[in-house]
């Protein structure tokens, strides 16, 4: 009896591991189902950035921002009083158009640009790019190729701020005078290229009443924009353009549109 008392006690030490393992095992269940049960943290999803509205939505008829009495006056014997209306990928957003002209031997060239900017919660306000885009604008005036002497001021009581830059140039011999005012109103910019030539026994225009003119178109073609439609129909933190991408019209310029298009149309007019 004394001899089988060890074997007996070794006997249930070994019954009694199962248990233990299985109480184990049991414990451990029973820790991953409350923590099944307990409701996860979810994660605070972040603020969409948003940006003020812009004030317009879309341009005028360029070729209609002016009147025709400040068109017969600024381009005398002018091709067409109706202007010509230069290629642009999208004209709720970039549109130009062109009126030239010869009197005698005095020729005129007037271009009006329009350039809208909606605003992007990833590229700023459409405020801030057009006044990062009127600032490009007036150094290309500046900087022009065959662009002399140029002077660049500011302008008052154009729209929310002008630049006015006045510059000579050489074409096939005649001396041309070229003005330019690039006038922002809030998203909108509006670029004014008002050139003249003489040609032959005229002599070159006065530079002085060339600016006059052109700041007098800009203020008219500001007052054209503030006619329009107001208010960006897009929600604040809406990153697409009129022209279906929100990138599209960035303050690189659009070539299509800006007033880098009317070089071309003045060299098949004649200029």
């Amino acid at each position: 009896m004394h001899r089988s008392a060890p074997r007996l006690a070794r006997i249930l030490a070994c019954a009694t591991v199962p248990v233990v393992l299985v109480a184990g095992c049991s414990s451990g269940s029973d820790d991953d189902k409350k923590n099944a049960d307990s409701p996860s943290r979810s994660s605070s999803p972040s603020p969409t950035p948003t940006v003020a509205k812009a004030k317009f939505s879309k341009l005028p008829d360029v070729c209609t921002s002016l009147s025709g009495k400040t068109v017969g006056e600024l381009v005398p014997k002018a091709e067409s009083k109706k202007g010509k209306a230069l290629p642009s990928a999208d004209t709720n957003t970039s549109a130009s158009c062109l009126w030239s002209g010869l009197d005698g031997f005095k020729y005129r060239s007037l271009t009006v640009s329009l350039k809208l900017f909606h605003s992007d919660p990833g590229m700023g306000t459409g405020d801030k790019r057009a006044q990062a885009y009127a600032g490009q604008q007036a150094t290309r005036a500046a900087t022009a190729d065959g662009a002399k002497d140029a002077k660049t001021e500011q302008a008052g009581a154009i729209g929310d701020a002008a630049t006015t830059v006045s510059t000579k140039s050489k074409k096939d011999g005649d001396d041309f005078r070229n003005q330019t005012v690039v006038a922002r109103t809030a998203n909108v910019v509006v670029v004014i290229e008002y050139d003249g030539a003489g040609y032959e026994t005229a002599k070159a225009p006065d530079a002085g009443d060339l600016m006059k003119d052109a700041k007098a178109a800009a203020k008219e073609v500001v007052e054209s924009v503030a006619k329009g439609d107001q208010g960006d129909k897009g929600t604040s933190s809406d990153s697409s353009d009129a022209n279906g991408s929100g990138k599209s019209d960035d303050t690189s310029g659009d070539k299509s549109g800006d007033s880098g298009s009317s070089d071309e149309a003045k060299k098949k007019s004649g200029a």
